[in-house]
């Protein structure tokens, strides 16, 4: 099924800094996760699995590697003549010193010619950095049957988490009577998710108002969607119910890389039914020595273990030496842990070599430690 009056474009533009050095030379939704796959895989998929073949994605931030990812759209089956997933990145500007998107509404403002030359009914708007899978076909049906001007899709949080975002107060029919940027005192736990679909028109007009109001922030949460619910617009929320992880904290991602292990891992990578397609790289399988004692674990293939691994995700390559010991932790491709050196409750980046009888990190620090350099062991 086809949604041809569809057309998502997904807001990948982020700097991710509060991921440190993982995202220094990557921008934030090329971070790796789960041994294969890097986090914009998602949304993509989610996406291709919904029947929406055409797909924008918007860059800026150290996007190298990222467009050349995207620009492959045949990964996710997005590549025959009337679909695709195409690169947007911000627009050279004589009048502005930085080519940058102001603001997550200028990003889809800088490109409404592209949106445009596919004349969508409606528009899908996503957040390129969440881990999830979401049906948005069921989405539009939603937004169609509410008869609505726009459809924010929320998530219930923990009450006491719900001040760390923006939190829409609904009535018993599901519209939105208020939307609150993280409110000290929250109403309701109807936590945004960033996935928003528009009737494009209604859309399009705001955005040409919005451009030219100086006072703007040029965002979704902070102008677009208040100056709807002034209009006395139709904004109705869609409950989503399944995994979420915004994954923009050390700790979030290794907790996103953890649930993978868990007895009731609701994301389910291997669903047929819902594939979350991403590279395949061609490597050796993993090989497990004849000494290694491994116990919950999420082992990618090219893996050489030889020594202990407990709760731990080891990505692509992972080589763990003799009487090695690695503890709730997460290691990213080719990270290289020596003989005898301890890794526990960290996050060690791709290729990181942790050297001979080096300790790593602590069974009860608060945090995940990041480990972004060669850590040297006993000479």
């Amino acid at each position: 099924m086809k949604h041809n009056n569809m057309l998502a474009m997904i807001l990948a533009g982020g700097r991710g800094s509060r991921l440190h050095e993982l995202t220094n030379k990557v921008a934030k939704p090329a971070v790796a996760y789960g041994g294969k796959y890097k986090i914009i895989d998602f949304p993509i998929s989610n996406c291709a699995n919904s029947g929406i073949d055409v797909v924008g994605v918007l860059t800026q931030y150290e996007s190298i590697q990222l467009n050349s990812y995207v620009a492959a759209g045949r990964r996710w089956g997005l590549d025959a003549k009337e679909s695709g997933v195409y690169v947007l990145p911000p627009r050279e500007k004589a009048d502005v010193d930085l080519n940058v998107y102001r603001g997550t509404a200028d990003a889809i403002s800088q490109n409404i010619d592209f949106v445009d030359s596919f004349s969508p009914e409606y528009l899908l708007i996503l957040s390129g950095d969440h881990i999830y899978k979401m049906n948005y076909a069921k989405m539009l049906e939603y937004h169609k049957a509410c008869g609505a001007d726009a459809t924010i899709a929320v998530i219930e949080v923990p009450f006491k988490e719900a001040s760390r975002f923006g939190i829409m107060n609904t009535d018993e029919t599901g519209r939105i009577m208020e939307f609150e940027e993280k409110p000290a005192q929250p109403k309701s736990n109807l936590a945004s998710m960033g996935i928003y679909i528009f009737d494009w028109k209604l859309l399009r007009k705001m955005l040409t108002a919005d451009m030219k109001d100086p006072d703007s922030n040029h965002d979704f949460g902070k102008d677009i969607i208040p100056a709807l619910l002034n209009d006395g617009k139709k904004l109705y929320a869609f409950k989503f119910k399944g995994y979420w992880k915004d994954v923009g904290t050390i700790d979030s991602l290794w907790e996103a890389n953890m649930d993978l292990i868990g007895k009731n891992n609701e994301l389910d990578l291997n669903d047929s039914s819902w594939k979350i397609y991403t590279e395949d790289e061609t490597t050796l399988p993993q090989y497990i020595g004849p000494n290694a004692e491994i116990d919950q674990a999420f082992i990618n293939q090219g893996c050489v273990i030889d020594g202990t691994v407990q709760k731990s995700v080891l990505f692509t390559g992972v080589r763990v030496g003799a009487g090695a010991k690695i503890i709730d932790s997460v290691l990213m491709n080719g990270v290289e842990v020596e003989e005898g050196a301890v890794v526990q409750r960290a996050l060690v980046a791709d290729n990181v070599k942790i050297g001979k009888d080096a300790v790593v990190g602590s069974a009860d620090s608060e945090h995940i430690e990041l480990v972004a350099k060669r850590v040297k062991g006993v000479e």
